[in-house]
């Protein structure tokens, strides 16, 4: 559970002093490395101050969107940054509403599409090249800060990743953490998750190159949401993180990816007094995605059955309430993760 709600609680009423809220939330389709081996394309919501009636953004028919005004000017000022990381097969949809919400709070957010790991590029070569994930993230921080065109100037200082499932590998890996590929090996034969250890092929996590290190120490902080295959990470890696975390796992486990081996790993092996662990006893592993229409579940299990779980929750609160406790949390922890000291 989390260390101090209280002292959380108190993190929630002083972000007023660190980045100013807003209702106004600009929004923009982002391409950079286009000449590259690995183009990337990303999306940015970040604070304006321009008016206008805005428009719904990730919206499709079986998941709810966000509204804001497309290529708006960026509010003036230094803002934080924060980049999103999506889990494999998703994309920056997923962690749109977490996006908007943090753009209303000061924050540019951005979030890329990982190459070969994405919903609509399912490219089993570059799914391979895992260790590009979390490069794909200091990709994106070296466009946002080289270019305020895009959603306003960013403080160097500043700068958070967060990431969920795989995501939350990806962001774990940027924020120092070591891979080892026997390790997991030889965790995945003593305790076989077959959602995780069942990609090792197709995510090429036998191949030694996802042994370097993939740090960037522009990250200042970092939230993982319910990873996938934190058994890799070297023990004394993870205690190495000098920089504040912020773990939180799904508490109602879908059936093959218990929080313990996971999320409850990474926690039991990084700094306790920098990092604070969370359980939300009535999340489920996809709680951490989009809004449901009330009409998803059946228009998935009609194009892809089984896939409906995407939309099941604990069944406790609903998704909203849910999404409601995560904002809180993570808005706390980067208030005061972020707070730069004079």
């Amino acid at each position: 559970m989390l260390k101090s709600l209280m002292s959380t609680g108190l993190i929630w009423l002083s972000i007023a002093t660190f980045a100013a809220a807003t209702d106004q939330v600009g929004f923009r389709d982002v391409d950079i490395n286009q000449e590259a081996a690995r183009p990337l394309h990303l999306v940015v919501w970040y604070p304006t101050s321009e008016p206008g009636p805005g428009e719904l953004t990730g919206e499709n028919k079986v998941f709810f969107g966000t509204k804001a005004t497309r290529n708006a000017m960026p509010a003036p000022g230094e803002h934080p940054l924060v980049v999103l990381s999506h889990g494999y097969g998703g994309s920056w949809r997923n962690l749109s509403w977490l996006g908007h919400a943090l753009a209303r709070q000061g924050y540019v957010v951005a979030a890329p599409d990982h190459p070969g790991t994405t919903t609509f590029d399912r490219d089993p070569t570059r799914a391979a090249m895992l260790w590009e994930r979390p490069r794909d993230l200091s990709r994106v921080i070296d466009a946002l800060t080289a270019r305020p065109e895009l959603a306003g100037q960013v403080d160097n200082k500043r700068i958070a990743a967060i990431g969920h499932s795989l995501g939350g590998w990806t962001v774990t890996a940027l924020a120092g953490a070591r891979f080892e590929t026997a390790r997991l090996a030889q965790e995945c034969a003593a305790n076989a998750s077959p959602r995780a250890c069942a990609l090792s092929t197709e995510l090429g996590l036998a191949d030694p190159q996802l042994e370097h290190s993939m740090a960037d120490t522009r990250i200042k902080a970092f939230v993982s949401l319910d990873l996938g295959l934190a058994r890799g990470f070297s023990p004394q890696s993870l205690a190495d993180i000098r920089i504040p975390a912020l773990v939180i796992a799904a508490g109602t486990d879908i059936g093959d990816m218990p929080a313990e081996l996971e999320s409850g790993y990474l926690a039991a092996h990084l700094p306790k007094a920098s990092s604070t662990y969370v359980t939300i006893s009535d999340a489920m592993h996809f709680s951490f995605m989009q809004l449901c229409k009330p009409n998803a579940v059946a228009l998935i299990e009609e194009e892809t059955p089984g896939d409906g779980i995407v939309c099941k929750d604990g069944a406790s609160r609903s998704r909203e309430e849910i999404h409601r406790e995560i904002t809180f949390l993570v808005t706390g922890f980067l208030a005061d993760a972020l707070t730069v000291n004079p």
